[in-house]
C-alpha cells in the first residue's frame, strides 16, 4: 500500500513539473501577430499552428493524469483508518481527570507536599478587578 502510494506520488510530481513546463513553452495568442509582420515565430519547430495543437494537447494529458493522482491519493487517504477510532480531540483529551498530574508533580525535583486541590482556596480572578478598592 505505502509503495502504491509512492509511485502515486512521484507521478504526480512527474505531471506536474511536466504540466508547468509545458505551459511556459507555449506562446500566446497575441504572438501569432507578431509573426505577420516578421519577427520570425512562424518558423519555430513545430511550424506556424503545429505547435500549439501538439502543446495545448500535451498539457491537457498532463493536467488529466495530475487530477488522476490527486483523486487517487485523495481516495486511499480516506481509506486509512484511525487507530482509536475517535476524533483527534478525544484521542488528546485524558479520559480520567484525575489521573493528571498536579502542577507540583510535573516540576522534576520537587517534593510532593503540595496541598490536595479540593483544599485550596479559589483563585483570584486574573482581570484584576479583585484589586480595585470599594467605597
Amino acid at each position: 500500500m505505502q509503495m502504491l502510494l509512492t509511485v502515486i506520488v512521484v507521478v504526480q510530481m512527474l505531471a506536474a513539473l511536466a504540466m508547468i513546463g509545458l505551459v511556459l513553452i507555449q506562446h500566446g495568442k497575441g504572438a501569432d501577430m507578431g509573426a505577420s509582420f516578421g519577427s520570425g515565430a512562424s518558423g519555430s519547430l513545430f511550424g506556424a499552428t503545429g505547435s500549439a495543437n501538439f502543446l495545448s494537447r500535451s498539457t491537457g494529458v498532463c493536467a488529466a493524469i495530475f487530477f488522476a493522482c490527486t483523486l487517487a491519493l485523495a481516495y486511499f487517504g480516506n481509506l486509512r483508518t484511525s487507530v482509536g477510532g475517535a476524533s483527534i480531540l478525544e484521542r488528546a483529551a485524558p479520559a480520567n481527570s484525575a489521573a493528571t498530574p498536579t502542577s507540583a508533580q510535573q516540576i522534576p525535583g520537587a517534593t510532593s507536599t503540595a496541598v490536595p486541590v479540593a483544599s485550596q482556596a479559589p483563585a483570584a480572578a486574573a482581570s484584576g478587578a479583585a484589586q480595585i478598592p470599594t467605597k
